[in-house]
């Protein structure tokens, strides 16, 4: 309910800040990941670390070009993808770090009646494109965000805490 609500009044620069945000938090996490973590996967069917992190680099602009009005289209999609997977490591926390501006540009010309706007998603239902912004650009960068978090923690990873995964910082958590 309080993503509803937040979405029914929330401003572009605000959405625009709340990316961003994201993309910070993920930068930190990702100086958390050692070498030997980057092939993990809690199962054989789950993405892998660097896999992860390769998808966040094209999901998120994907869909506000979906949200912008242009059709999903499967083979701009399928060669986002080809470039991204052969990203090393470094190239993709670049490409992360670049997410920060991509968004900004992304979002500039939308207006606030824009979020307000109507949308049709790919189940035929309707919805604002702010709704639809939030849901599933935000919220699926914060469970994504949580998804590499919880990966740093099974790769023994104990010391982070709440704080490197909600504020991105390195805070002692209290005694």
């Amino acid at each position: 309910m309080t993503i509803l609500l937040a979405t029914m009044v929330l401003t572009k620069a605000e959405l625009i800040s709340l990316l961003q945000k994201e993309v910070r938090l993920l930068l930190h996490l990702t100086t958390k990941i050692d070498a030997a973590a980057l092939d993990y996967r809690p199962t054989p069917k789950q993405r892998s670390t660097i896999e992860l992190l390769r998808y966040l680099t094209t999901s998120g602009p994907a869909l506000v070009q979906y949200a912008k009005g242009q059709p999903m289209d499967a083979d701009a999609i399928a060669d986002a993808t080809r470039v991204a997977n052969s990203r090393d490591f470094d190239d993709t926390v670049a490409a992360l770090a670049a997410l920060s501006d991509q968004y900004a540009e992304q979002l500039a010309d939308l207006s606030d009646d824009d979020l307000r706007g109507e949308i049709m998603w790919v189940d035929g239902s309707r919805i604002s494109r702010g709704l639809f912004l939030v849901n599933y650009v935000f919220g699926q960068a914060a469970q994504y965000r949580l998804q590499l978090f919880l990966y740093l923690k099974a790769c023994g990873r104990e010391e982070l805490n709440t704080m490197n995964l909600w504020i991105g910082a390195d805070v002692p958590a209290p005694a």
